[in-house]
């Protein structure tokens, strides 16, 4: 297996992360659309266990915690400077013990949990950075540490099955990029975003849509349902069979 490679939302990526909501509105649409399919989960169930994949600086960790009064979430990613930013973020539901934020790669955290410990696993715009081979690992620990009727959710980059149309999208997201970070006159900022979107398109990290649908299929979940698609901004709920 690969090894995983540095998380790179570090330095000025981590710094201004805000300005994600910018590039890609459909990341805090995601996030909503998270928590509202936390929110309605198994509603009369008691309290949840939940897991989070690549919490970052809290976006989607907070719509989570926020539409679920009963869910406790721990929340991984392994930048540090980005955690510092989720634990300041969301302060308030640390000290009410709903949310436990660690440092750690994806599998080396779900590795360490038990089978069958979370009800929910949650994460939004991190596992298509993953390299293939580490991805399809992470997804079998996810429906390993899911308990029987659990629920993943994953909001996140889906490429086109079509490669032209793929391309075009790309293109698009480009040009926008540039004009997004002209105005702001940060064209150093504009580098390291294309350099970083250089890696999600490559080989190596690109996470096509039926691919990575069937993907889940393979490690055991059913049904695997598309709840939103725009362009490659997706939401995709997995259930592992069961209770």
């Amino acid at each position: 297996m690969s090894a995983l490679q540095e998380n790179p939302f570090t330095g000025p990526l981590a710094a201004e992360y805000d300005v994600l909501r910018l590039m890609c509105p459909n990341a805090g649409t995601l996030a909503k659309k998270i928590g509202d399919r936390i929110a309605a989960w198994r509603s009369d169930a008691g309290p949840l266990d939940g897991f989070e994949i690549g919490c970052g600086t809290g976006i989607s960790t907070r719509s989570a915690l926020s539409a679920r009064g009963d869910l406790k979430l721990t929340a991984i990613d392994s930048a540090g400077e980005m955690l510092d930013q989720a634990r300041n973020n969301l302060a308030e539901y640390t000290l009410a013990g709903r949310v436990e934020f660690i440092k750690s790669d994806a599998l080396t955290a779900l590795r360490a949990l038990p089978d069958a410990r979370m009800d929910v696993v949650i994460s939004n715009y991190a596992i298509h950075n993953f390299p293939d081979d580490y991805r399809k690992a992470a997804v079998s620990q996810i429906f390993r540490v899911l308990k029987p009727g659990g629920i993943f959710v994953n909001g996140d980059r889906y490429a086109m099955d079509d490669p032209a149309a793929h391309l075009a999208d790309t293109q698009a997201v480009v040009r926008g990029w540039f004009k997004i970070f002209t105005k702001m006159n940060r064209l150093d900022l504009l580098e390291d975003w294309i350099v970083h979107l250089l890696s999600d398109e490559s080989p190596l990290h690109i996470m096509p849509f039926e691919p990575a649908l069937e993907q889940l299929r393979a490690a055991g979940f059913a049904p695997v349902a598309v709840e939103f698609r725009d362009g490659v901004d997706t939401l995709v709920t997995a259930v592992k069979p069961g209770a």
